[in-house]
């Protein structure tokens, strides 16, 4: 049978893997407003821990389901409550340590930024590698979880786009879709990428590569 197209591939792709994390979890990132901006966050924090993504998916849930969709309210919780959700969430290996960063990770975005990310974005003038670098001071949020968070936030801080880190640009390299953000940006609309980069992250953590080019040749 001959190669998929591009196009076949790009298709059976989003098909089977196209929605973003921040869809997932509920978090109406394109509003770029504090809120969504701390809960994806949060989220990224969960995410670049070792631990399975679904578990992490979950605890991220768990956290929004308690109610801590601000830093001002994560701050109020107690440790021990912090714990308790991230530990009955599944989130049991790290629960004490992620518990402890998210709460001094939250007082600094109230304490420095008045718990507005945008407020930082401004103090960084849009620059990506400030950006990064003044993410990076939070407790928890190293080069992956600033990775995870630019995934999905280049949606509304434009200066971020086209953005792709290592692990989407090894899965489209392995479904022929290109080795760089920006061959990745001329496949789609600016406001479908961070779609198809988060497709690409769930075939390179489902493995499914093979999976995906077969229904590509079916079409």
């Amino acid at each position: 049978m001959a190669k998929p197209s591009r196009d076949a591939v790009l298709a059976a792709l989003l098909e089977r893997h196209g929605r973003t994390y921040c869809d997932e979890l509920g978090i109406p990132i394109e509003k770029g407003t504090p809120s969504p901006l701390f809960r994806w966050l949060c989220a990224s924090l969960l995410f670049s821990a070792r631990i399975n993504a679904e578990l992490a998916t979950r605890a991220a849930s768990a956290l929004a389901d308690a109610g801590w969709t601000t830093p001002e309210k994560m701050a109020g919780a107690t440790w021990r409550q912090r714990v308790k959700v991230l530990n009955e969430s599944g989130y049991a290996r790290f629960d004490e340590r992620t518990a402890t960063m998210l709460g001094e990770t939250s007082d600094l975005l109230i304490d420095r930024y008045r718990g507005d990310l945008r407020r930082l974005r401004e103090e960084a003038g849009r620059d990506p590698e400030t950006e990064r670098r003044l993410l990076k001071e939070f407790k928890g949020i190293g080069d992956v979880g600033v990775d995870i968070f630019f995934r999905e936030v280049q949606t509304v801080w434009e200066e971020i786009a086209p953005f792709a880190s290592r692990r989407p640009l090894e899965a489209a390299q392995r479904l022929g879709l290109g080795s760089s953000a920006d061959e990745l940006a001329r496949l789609v609309s600016e406001r479908e990428l961070p779609r198809l980069v988060a497709a690409l992250v769930r075939a390179e953590l489902a493995g499914d590569h093979d999976d995906v080019l077969e229904a590509a040749k079916r079409g």
